[in-house]
């Protein structure tokens, strides 16, 4: 069976600088990977390359053998990929479920309403809290409601950014479990994290970015345990870094 997702000599530049220099990894289906590295390494550019929110240069992106490179962002989400940003980029003046609707413009208004009792069956909070402000939730709060609204477009493919960014210890627990539970459902996911920890709990196999490239790759668990690869690709993130008190 081909892969879900294939990636092959990616590049992506910004002003004649080159941030991604040929990226080649793949996802298949159901399976979860993750993408460590330090900042600036170009995680998020990866995701907002596969999105279609940034143009790539050279290489190819095949979604289940078929050519999607550059496909526009509305194209890619009627294919089955969701991008759940970091810092979970909420309308915090708006309701939960006007928030949560946003993820299924594209869908038929009674879709939609289907799509919304779905996410409510999952998160039964969200459902009792849905006439309130997304901006009065907790960090971890915060984040499903970003999970829920990238779910609302029903995709098959789920492209994590950052997920546990400014969350306490609590709260990045509380979003593990929402994320295994997604993964659980048999849904494929991409996460790109430095929380070692989470991305461990999260996926078997990852990938080490360093400047563009790929450092690395393999099963998360052996990677992550390797010193010499924490001090030159993850800044010595072997240990799970420290976190602001949710909001």
């Amino acid at each position: 069976m081909m892969a879900l997702l294939d990636v092959e000599n990616l590049q992506v530049s910004f002003g004649g600088a080159t941030a991604l220099r040929g990226i080649t990894l793949s996802v298949e289906h159901g399976e979860a990977v993750a993408i460590l590295g330090a900042n600036g390494a170009g995680k998020s550019t990866l995701l907002r390359a596969l999105m279609g929110r940034v143009r790539c240069a050279a290489g190819a992106v095949r979604w289940k053998g078929a050519d999607i490179t550059n496909a526009s962002t509305p194209d890619l989400i009627q294919r089955g990929l969701a991008l759940c940003p970091e810092g979970r980029q909420l309308f915090q003046a708006m309701s939960v479920e006007d928030n949560l609707l946003l993820g299924a413009h594209l869908a038929s208004s009674r879709e939609a309403r289907e799509r919304l009792e779905d996410i409510y069956q999952r998160f039964p909070l969200l459902s009792k809290r849905r006439r309130e402000l997304a901006g009065g939730f907790s960090g971890g709060e915060q984040q499903m409601i970003a999970i829920g609204r990238s779910l609302m477009s029903k995709p098959q493919l789920l492209l994590m950014d950052e997920p546990s960014s400014g969350l306490s210890p609590i709260a990045i627990g509380y979003v593990r479990d929402i994320l295994l539970q997604v993964r659980e459902t048999g849904m494929a996911i991409l996460i790109v994290e430095q929380n070692v920890r989470l991305a461990t709990e999260m996926s078997r196999r990852c990938y080490v970015l360093n400047r563009g490239l790929i450092g690395a790759e393999g099963p998360t668990e052996k990677l992550v345990q390797d010193p010499a690869l924490a001090d030159a690709f993850i800044g010595g993130g072997m240990s799970e870094p420290s976190s602001s008190p949710t909001s």
